[in-house]
Parts: structure tokens; sequence; C-alpha cells
């Protein structure tokens, strides 16, 4: 019996299907979630989700959220999202490249404004190409 996956941003309806497997980007680290898991809350960090259906495998950039997993259906509320296969990939590349120069121009700031904001965007910026990227299992 397959998952219900549903990823929810404040503007869309990102993703609404079935899943074999789901693995989240959680705030401890990766989660893989099967059917017939336990139910669970989890806080989730700026990464790429990835859903397999058979044996193909999606990945959809996540900007942070929460995620409830209840009966083999998987809630996903997020800040944004996008699917990998949306998202231009030499574009996602260049914008890499842009955060990683202005994450570097705030190395001996700690902890001001902007280079939070930095780290925020170059993980965002990363999770964006890795999604862009992702044409299989990891």
């Amino acid at each position: 019996m397959p998952l219900t996956l549903r990823v929810l941003s404040p503007d869309q309806s990102v993703f609404d299907g079935t899943a074999d497997e789901v693995i989240l980007p959680s705030t401890t680290g990766q989660m893989g979630i099967l059917p017939g898991h336990v139910s669970i809350l989890a806080a989730l960090d700026t990464g790429v989700l990835r859903v397999r259906e058979g044996k193909d495998w999606k990945a959809i950039a996540l900007l942070g959220g929460f995620a409830e997993v209840e009966a083999d259906e998987v809630t996903v509320l997020v800040n944004s999202a996008e699917l990998g296969s949306r998202i231009d990939a030499s574009q996602a590349a260049q914008d890499l490249a842009a955060a990683e120069q202005v994450a570097a121009s705030f190395l001996g700031q700690p902890n001001s404004t902007e280079q939070v904001k930095a780290k925020q965007e170059l993980a965002r910026a990363r999770a964006r190409k890795q999604a862009s990227s992702s044409t299989g299992a990891f």
C-alpha cells in the first residue's frame, strides 16, 4: 500500500499523489518514510525532499517547514517548494555560485543580519541546484 504525499506551500499545492518512499530533509538529518511508518511530526530544514514512485525518483526543493506522518499519509507544509523538474539546472548553478560568493564575503562578520541572510540564500540555492540535477536515487 503506497503512501499519500501532499506538499503544500502558502500559495500552491506543489505535489499531491502517491509514493512508495519519501525522504525528508529534517532538521536532525535525512528521514526516510515507508508505508506503515509510525505517526510523527518533524521540523524540516531547507533541502531536498525525495519521492520514489516505483523505480523513479523525483526531487522537490524545500525551504523549511513541517511534515506530519499519520496512517500512511505524509503532509508537508513548507514556506516555499519547487519541483526539481521545473528548475533550470544552469540557472540554479549560476545562482549557487553567486550565493557562495556573497556568503564568503561575510566570513569576518559573525552573526550579522546580512550573514544570516546570505547563509539562508546559500542553503536555498544549494537545495535548488541539488533538486534540479536529481535524475535518480541519491
